[in-house]
């Protein structure tokens, strides 16, 4: 079977699956497993489809954010642990939404004297219910303004980014959809993206919290590029990852966690 046809054929199965498995692939194309892994790599890279888990599925259909917290959360914590290792008392700390910066949210509430600015609902309640149980708060917490996402529960648009542009922070803590060597850290949701590439421009340091699962990743948009990348905070697993030491040689400082 030729490559365009394989591919057509995998873009059929996602539209009508929405996700599908290797193995699903494999069988309906007669082909082998090497052979799928190219075939996703190159519809990845056209945009078309994100490669999860065992398979593919549409980018628009990226599992919810209520599904990916219950996923990878010993690794998750470990990242967040270490990345309370990257912040000094009195730093002005920008976190964006997500599952690993909730994560981070944890532990930054256990820690006194910063200031969050955030546009994640979830990371401005955590920091301020911890806040709550203590006589005096423990750390300033800045909710940015803007339209509440229907993807998380965060805010997004131009409100928000203007909001970001009143504030210059220490330390920009982002977690991205994919990292990888060529085009850096990466989103797949126009506003998400718009939101993180701000938080960079407007932090002395850039703190990538990424899981080995989004090692080699790449997904639609690029907000941050390699050399601006100050750390990047994985899993001990992420060095199995195939790109892993094509971006660590990229990277000033890569964290193991």
């Amino acid at each position: 079977m030729w490559q365009e046809d394989r591919h057509q054929r995998i873009r059929a199965l996602l539209s009508t699956l929405h996700r599908v498995s290797t193995e699903r692939i494999m069988t309906d194309l007669g082909v082998s497993r090497e052979t799928v892994r190219r075939d996703l790599l190159d519809l990845e890279a056209l945009g078309e489809l994100r490669r999860v888990h065992g398979g593919a599925i549409k980018p628009a259909d990226e599992a919810p954010i209520a599904e990916r917290a219950h996923t990878r959360v010993k690794s998750k914590t470990a990242i967040a642990k270490a990345a309370t290792g990257m912040v000094a008392s009195g730093q002005t700390l920008f976190i964006d939404a997500g599952t690993t910066t909730s994560a981070l949210a944890d532990e930054l509430a256990k820690l006194a004297n910063l200031t969050v600015v955030t546009n994640s609902i979830d990371v401005a309640l955590k920091m301020r219910s911890a806040g709550e149980q203590q006589a005096v708060a423990l750390n300033e917490v800045i909710l940015l303004g803007g339209s509440i996402s229907d993807r998380v529960m965060a805010t997004g648009g131009s409100t928000t980014i203007l909001d970001i542009h009143r504030y210059r922070a220490d330390v920009a803590l982002l977690s991205p959809v994919g990292i990888d060597h060529r085009h850096g850290a990466t989103n797949y949701d126009h506003a998400e993206t718009e939101v993180a590439r701000a938080m960079v421009a407007n932090a002395d340091r850039v703190v990538i919290l990424a899981d080995y699962s989004k090692i080699g990743q790449r997904s639609r948009i690029s907000y941050c590029p390699v050399d601006q990348i100050d750390v990047l905070i994985t899993n001990k697993k992420a060095a199995e990852a195939a790109d892993f030491a094509a971006l660590k040689k990229k990277l000033g400082q890569v964290v193991l966690a």
